[in-house]
């Protein structure tokens, strides 16, 4: 099991950049494909980016892809969203989440995550 703390969130201006991080609990989150999601209220959980078990494989959502940058550094259990070019529209709470996988897989769907994080509130303002 892993428990997820995500943190970075605040309120930034269009056009500004931000990092979110999330923190897993345990030893074994190289064995995790992680993934970042988001969602405002009334809407689904949306996908943004996943990143397989090595960092070696990312995917993202053409909504955010060359905008935002996944990573992960496994010797501190934590996995980065980068985020460039804020939009009002990026405004959401934000979520990662993890589940066991293969070493190459990457995982885009929000129903095959095992665990997710409390998530963390992104405010893009004009």
């Amino acid at each position: 099991q892993v428990q997820l703390v995500e943190s970075g969130g605040g309120l930034v201006q269009a056009g500004g950049s931000l990092r979110l991080s999330c923190a897993a609990s345990g030893r074994t989150f190289s064995s995790y494909a992680m993934g970042w999601f988001r969602q405002v209220p009334g809407k689904e959980r949306e996908f943004l980016a996943a990143i397989c078990r090595s960092g070696l494989s990312t995917n993202y959502a053409d909504s955010v892809k060359s905008r935002f940058t996944i990573f992960r550094d496994n010797a501190k259990n934590t996995v980065y969203l980068h985020m460039n070019s804020l939009k009002l529209e990026d405004t959401a709470v934000y979520y990662c989440a993890a589940r066991s996988a293969p070493e190459t897989v990457v995982i885009i769907s929000s129903t095959m995550y095992d665990y997710w994080g409390q998530g963390t509130q992104v405010t893009v303002s004009s």
